[in-house]
């Protein structure tokens, strides 16, 4: 049986001051009227129905999202109990999916992408079903349209036949994000993907992966399993919890995976990582701006992104910046230093303004 795991933790920081800890990017509707939550989460029909979703969160959030998609099961909320990176989440959400049912298919998805072509995603996970079914922990690559310096790479190697219409080749390694001349050879080679954090595996072969590279961890997990119901099982997560490794999925287990396939596909796909991801894939103006409301006024203004609240937000000569207006918080930022914005975070954070984080 397929089933899906929504990664939805994380804190969006590069998305401040909007995205908040009580409010990340997640809640938000950024790219449309709904919430990329409820985009991710209906964007699966009718490959995997609701009943067959699973969300990995914290509490305060898993209050939200049960809100805003109904039709998931509240039992298929895996709340953590600290923020450990994605590696331990997945690890005791296949726990839980496995303990569900020992011979399921999951799709590790986030809840922070946006996906143009919902077709061809099905299509992909279609594929990705099948090559999972071969023993492999299959992952999407994207076909890199520029050398960014802004995401992992998987470098392709020999081919593993065509499922879906869709060729699969064995993934020779995983790359963290590179500095720009190494991106720049990697665009030229033709070879590299970008990494979607996508990944589709059968719950067993991911549970070997974890006991193999994790171990520790995967014997706590498997203390765990028979509790998942019952009474022992707060206890039995704390002490999993205690010896989680803090590493995201890639290191915790994908990097070094024995068996790992790599789909290039075509589904305008997009991390939206940050405000200038966001601008990238939303409709500008003839002078490629971006404007959210309609309290904005711009005189000569050129691929700016602005966000006005209930005040007018005027701009004029400028560009390459972005303007966030919230009630408590305005933003300014030069365009290519969005991916810096954590600074701002840890500064508030040490000034102790938790009103603003």
């Amino acid at each position: 049986m397929y089933y899906a795991l929504i990664m939805a933790g994380g804190s969006g920081t590069r998305l401040w001051p909007l995205s908040r800890k009580d409010r990340p990017k997640q809640s938000l509707a950024l790219v449309e009227e709904r919430t990329m939550f409820q985009v991710t989460a209906h964007r699966l029909h009718p490959l995997i129905p609701l009943e067959r979703v699973y969300v990995v969160t914290n509490a305060s959030m898993a209050a939200i999202f049960r809100e805003q998609v109904p039709g998931i099961p509240e039992a298929n909320y895996i709340i953590e109990p600290s923020a450990k990176d994605n590696g331990p989440a997945v690890g005791l959400a296949l726990t839980h999916i496995s303990h569900h049912d020992p011979e399921a298919t999951v799709a590790i998805l986030t809840a922070d992408h946006h996906i143009g072509k919902t077709g061809e995603f099905h299509r992909a996970l279609r594929a990705a079903y099948e090559v999972a079914q071969r023993g492999y922990i299959a992952t999407l690559g994207i076909q890199p349209v520029r050398p960014s310096t802004a995401f992992g790479y998987i470098e392709r190697g020999e081919a593993l036949g065509t499922f879906e219409g869709l060729p699969a080749f064995r993934a020779v390694r995983f790359t963290e994000k590179p500095d720009p001349a190494t991106a720049e050879a990697y665009f030229a080679q033709g070879r590299h993907l970008w990494n979607s954090g996508m990944f589709i595996m059968r719950c067993q072969v991911g549970m070997r992966e974890y006991e193999r590279q994790q171990p520790a961890f995967a014997q706590a997990l498997a203390r765990l399993k028979p509790t998942i119901g019952g009474p022992e099982y707060e206890d039995a997560l704390q002490q999993a919890w205690a010896v989680a490794p803090k590493k995201s999925i890639d290191y915790a287990i994908m990097e070094g995976a024995e068996h790992v396939a790599v789909i290039p596909v075509d589904i305008a796909w997009s991390d939206i990582g940050s405000w200038a991801s966001l601008r990238d894939i939303l409709p500008k103006d003839e002078h490629g701006n971006v404007f959210y409301g309609n309290n904005v006024l711009a005189i000569e203004t050129h691929n700016t992104l602005v966000r006005s609240g209930d005040k007018l937000i005027a701009v004029m000569g400028v560009k390459d910046i972005v303007v966030i207006d919230t009630p408590d918080a305005l933003l300014v930022c030069a365009l290519d230093r969005v991916n810096e914005l954590k600074r701002i975070v840890e500064q508030l954070r040490e000034q102790q303004r938790d009103d603003l984080l």
